[in-house]
């Protein structure tokens, strides 16, 4: 009898077809859908409408119609504010990826200092994400931190931060200090899934490792690409701590991205329904540029790489 033969069975009286073979029932999903209705659907539902109310967080919501959405698509500072998100997610986007998927495919190796250097590189994200701001913005004190007496020795001015380019590009280095750890993890758990044949068989070929790195390792890794960098843009359109204790928008509007312009806007003008609406927008950017990626990657239609092996 074969395999899918032997594990065929009855279930609710019918008999369970071959691609049924291991699948839990649904109810075990239940109560990760439930926790997610309740911390993410239902808080969500909750921002729409306030989107299309007038709230200052004291007295009751009052319904203005899409008011708030017309002014979102009039207002200079929102346009600034999703360009400097996008710009903020393309650079985190292009420096944590090459580096991240490099130490993955390493740590996935079998080198003796391995280990240990895998721990150390784990580090930063075990910190919280106010710390390391704390920590960067004593750093690059212009005045006090260890930026105004190493900077000269590399050609860079300590007043760093006091650019906008600057300080766009510290807010990404920072993020990815922390969270490159965490995408490293997902490569080097994607490069140990890949067939040691494959290796073997290019090796008597005659690859060496740098061909055996673009034709083997890339292609076997391009769904593990996919699910790193969505989970990556997500995460830097939503950077708020790093902002907020590193720059405060600055210098000027240079770093006010979208997250923390909602911030400003909730908290510290009391227009909580023109925030909401700016929250609304964002997980809708987030949402879409998250469905781009799926779509033209090819992560929808995803088959296993082992598969024939």
């Amino acid at each position: 009898m074969s395999p899918i033969s032997r594990y065929t069975e009855v279930r609710g009286g019918r008999k369970a077809a071959a691609g049924d073979v291991g699948r839990p029932p649904v109810g075990w999903a239940l109560p990760g859908i439930l926790f997610f209705a309740v911390f993410a659907i239902v808080p969500l539902a909750i921002a729409v409408y306030l989107s299309f109310c007038h709230w200052d967080g004291l007295n009751s919501p009052t319904p203005v119609g899409a008011d708030n959405w017309t002014r979102l698509f009039k207002d200079h500072e929102f346009r600034q504010a999703a360009w400097l998100s996008l710009l903020l997610t393309t650079v985190s986007w292009a420096f944590q990826t090459p580096v991240a998927l490099l130490l993955g495919v390493w740590a996935a190796g079998r080198q003796r200092s391995r280990t240990f250097l895998s721990a150390v590189f784990f580090i930063p994200l075990l910190l919280s994400t106010t710390a390391i701001a704390m920590l960067f913005h004593a750093l690059l004190d212009p005045n006090f931190g260890v930026i105004k007496q190493i900077g000269p020795w590399f050609g860079v001015d300590p007043n760093i931060m006091g650019s906008s380019t600057g300080a766009l590009l510290t807010v990404a280095f920072v993020g990815g200090w922390q969270f490159m750890p965490f995408h490293t993890l997902i490569y080097q758990g994607g490069a140990r899934q890949i067939p040691e044949v494959l290796y073997q068989a290019a090796a008597i070929d005659g690859a060496g490792m740098l061909r055996q790195f673009f034709h083997i390792t890339l292609p076997q890794l391009r769904n593990t690409i996919t699910t790193s960098s969505v989970l990556m843009i997500v995460g830097s359109l939503t950077y708020f701590d790093t902002v907020l204790i590193m720059t405060k928008g600055g210098p000027g509007t240079d770093t006010t991205i979208l997250p923390y312009l909602m911030y400003r806007t909730g908290f510290q003008t009391y227009d909580l329904g023109y925030a909401a609406a700016i929250a609304t927008a964002l997980v809708i950017v987030a949402t879409g540029l998250s469905l781009i990626l799926v779509r033209f990657s090819g992560f929808g239609a995803m088959r296993s790489t082992r598969e024939g092996m």
